[in-house]
């Protein structure tokens, strides 16, 4: 079967109906799922009418398509960090068919309507898999907030603390009420970025060239009292908040008690907080620096209970690339170097790799990687499910198989990442999004088909 081609049926001996992997037919019409024929529905031989197309992937496993919530692709301004068209490919070949860019570190910023629109031009022609937007929330853009809405912007990210760009400034408290305010009634959310400063670190200290000492610049407090801050205002405004990136297990009790409070606040962690750790990070391995930072083993333990017990909702990549420069590699200074760590074509099979080894099904793979994502952005209407009337967003994969990461199979723009060389368990073997197969065994289809994900505003119930 070409890529690029509309598939009409795939058929597999394993495919996820519900919680149950069980052999099916999907299949597809109009670029959804029109029916999943399991188990009684069929004897294993279904047959097409004449001319359909069915791809038959024998004992692979097929799931909905990854729905990567938090991605950053830099473009337009920092193409040389990234772009749409080799983050839409990683994402592709990676089993990931819808992401949600982030409204920096772009130039400029996602902060207006106008540069929303710049954006949305820029981003036309060059995805390989659907594409939906964050808005951001910086000093001084509230009158901006309610057009980007009506645009079609997924909901609006702020920080709490420096971002690491000049063009995108953190907000005060009156900035948190003001933006707030702007947000009532109208079913967006707000992701926070949530560190805060703190009285005292000790980066000046200690040796730049050792984690230990970068680690120490970003206790576990600052991401506490960054919370406690928000969840206050979540509660308040009883405004959809969203903590972005949790390294901390420390706050997972303000979170949870403002939960049962009723406070409509969920929360993520990423890949690298689950797959790294503190104390395995060599000298003047800057690959690895990211805000917040990667934490110690017992913490990340914690994050992996708190993930079994539905304490953290989803689990996404925050993929954040940059020039190797900026990494300072050459002096190895963790307190110089830029903190982000690019994984969007790795985060189904690193997440899998230490998932399975924790009594994790193919189930919580679907609910934390693809649903749960959907639902915050508000895509779950029409993907992250696998039933019929859904986007047909597939990824085919088969979990038991391993590779090696290497240099020459990143479709990132810059290769730089700390999995090089790592041995990851679950391949992906191809990517359909909405019946179009765009990605097989290493080879992508010829022309982007990814298409823009403008959200529509729906009315609150306040409104109806």
């Amino acid at each position: 079967m070409e890529l690029g081609s509309t598939v009409s049926a795939v058929r597999s001996n394993r495919v996820l109906v519900g919680d149950e992997v069980c052999p099916a037919v999907i299949v597809i019409k109009d670029e959804k799922i029109h029916q999943i024929l399991s188990h009684g529905d069929f004897s294993g031989a279904y047959t097409p009418p004449g001319g359909i197309k069915v791809l038959d992937v024998g004992d692979s496993v097929v799931m909905p398509g990854i729905v990567d919530s938090h991605v950053h692709v830099n473009e337009p301004g920092r193409t040389s960090w990234e772009g749409f068209w080799t983050a839409t490919r990683a994402a592709a070949a990676g089993g990931v068919t819808t992401i949600v860019d982030m409204p920096l570190n772009s130039i400029p910023p996602t902060t207006t309507l106008g540069n929303f629109r710049d954006k949305l031009r820029e981003a036309t022609g060059k995805c390989f898999v659907d594409t939906a937007f964050w808005g951001g929330v910086i000093p001084g853009n509230q009158l901006e907030l309610q057009p980007m809405i009506q645009a079609g912007v997924a909901g609006f990210k702020c920080f709490l603390i420096h971002s690491g760009v000049e063009e995108f400034p953190h907000v005060t408290d009156g900035d948190l009420h003001t933006a707030m305010k702007q947000l009532q009634g109208t079913g967006s959310v707000l992701l926070f970025h949530a560190e805060t400063e703190v009285q005292h670190t000790t980066e000046e200290d200690g040796d730049p060239t050792q984690y230990s000492t970068f680690l120490q610049s970003r206790p576990d407090v600052m991401e506490t009292e960054a919370i406690r801050t928000v969840t206050e205002l979540c509660l308040q405004y009883q405004v959809r908040c969203h903590i972005v990136h949790l390294s901390s297990a420390e706050p997972l009790k303000l979170i949870q008690e403002a939960r049962q409070a009723g406070a409509p606040l969920t929360v993520e962690t990423t890949h690298h907080y689950l797959s790294l750790c503190a104390e395995n990070i060599p000298a003047g391995a800057t690959q690895f620096k990211c805000c917040p930072p990667i934490r110690g083993s017992v913490n990340q333990e914690q994050l992996w209970s708190a993930l079994k017990t539905g304490q953290i909702d989803m689990v996404v990549s925050d993929h954040s690339p940059c020039t190797p420069d900026l990494k300072k590699l050459d002096s190895g200074d963790f307190t110089q170097a830029w903190g982000g760590i690019s994984s969007l074509q790795f985060g189904l099979p690193l997440f899998w790799s230490s998932a399975s080894k924790r009594g994790f099904q193919l189930s919580d793979v679907v609910r934390l990687l693809s649903r749960r994502t959907a639902q915050l952005c508000r895509l779950d209407d029409q993907k992250g499910s696998l039933a019929p009337g859904y986007d047909a967003d597939l990824v085919v994969w088969d979990p038991d198989r391993e590779f090696q990461i290497k240099e020459a199979s990143v479709h990132h723009k810059n290769k730089l990442t700390p999995y090089l060389g790592v041995t990851l368990q679950g391949v992906v073997c191809a990517t359909i999004i909405r019946g179009r197969l765009v990605y097989r065994e290493g080879s992508f289809c010829p022309e982007p088909l990814g298409k823009h994900l403008l959200l529509p505003q729906r009315k609150t119930q306040a409104q109806l």
